[in-house]
C-alpha cells in the first residue's frame, strides 16, 4: 500500500512539475515570492482516478526562489517558447516544450495572491506521448498559507503525502552529484 502511494505521488508530482517547469520558465523575476511560512498545496488531476494529493512547503525569502529556480534550468533547455502575460488577477503562461523527446504545449493560469492563497491551473497536451500515457492533462494546484512553519520544520522542507520529508537544499545537492548525461549502453 505504501509503495502504491509513493508511486502515485511520484506520478502526480512529475505531472505537476512539468506544468511548473513551463510556468517557472517564463520569467522568474516576474513571479513574486510567497509569504514566508507553511504553505499547503492540494494537487488535483481532472479525469484521473487518483485522490487529491497534498504537500506542504515551509518557505522563507531564500528557499522560495530556490524552489522555483530548481525547475528553471530544465525549462530553459526543454522549452523553445514561453510567453507570460500579467492579468488583473495573476498571470497566464503559454509554452511549447520537449520533455523526454515528447512535444508538449501547456497553458498555465495563476490567480490569487502569494500572501494568502493562489490557484494554478495547468492544461497540457502531449500528442506524441507513448501508448498508455495520457495525451492531455488538466491539473489544478490550490495553495493556501497556513501560518508559521511547524517547530520540527526548517525552510525548504517539502512534506509529501505519507509524511515523506525532503528539503530543497538536499535535492539540489543530490542533483549536483548526478551525471550530466546517462552512460551509453554497452555494445552488443
Amino acid at each position: 500500500m505504501k509503495q502504491r502511494l509513493i508511486l502515485q505521488t511520484t506520478v502526480i508530482l512529475i505531472g505537476a512539475c512539468a506544468g511548473m517547469t513551463a510556468a517557472f520558465a517564463a520569467t522568474l523575476d516576474d513571479i513574486p515570492n510567497r509569504k514566508p511560512g507553511l504553505w499547503e498545496i492540494r494537487i488535483m488531476m481532472a479525469g484521473r482516478q487518483m485522490p487529491v494529493q497534498t504537500i506542504r512547503q515551509c518557505t522563507d525569502a531564500t528557499t522560495d526562489p530556490e524552489m522555483r529556480s530548481s525547475f528553471s534550468p530544465m525549462a530553459k533547455e526543454m522549452c523553445s517558447q514561453q510567453n507570460m502575460q500579467k492579468t488583473a488577477t495573476g498571470m497566464v503562461i503559454d509554452s511549447t516544450c520537449n520533455i523526454g523527446g515528447v512535444a508538449s504545449t501547456s497553458h498555465v493560469e495563476i490567480n490569487g495572491d502569494f500572501n494568502s492563497a493562489y490557484t494554478m491551473k495547468v492544461s497540457s497536451s502531449h500528442p506524441g506521448a507513448p501508448g498508455g500515457a495520457p495525451k492531455t492533462a488538466d491539473t489544478t494546484m490550490e495553495a493556501k498559507w497556513l501560518g508559521a512553519c511547524e517547530a520540527n520544520q526548517k525552510a525548504g522542507d517539502i512534506i509529501m503525502p505519507g509524511g515523506i520529508k525532503m528539503n530543497i537544499k538536499d535535492m539540489q545537492a543530490m542533483r549536483a552529484m548526478m551525471p550530466k548525461h546517462l552512460p551509453s549502453p554497452p555494445p552488443h
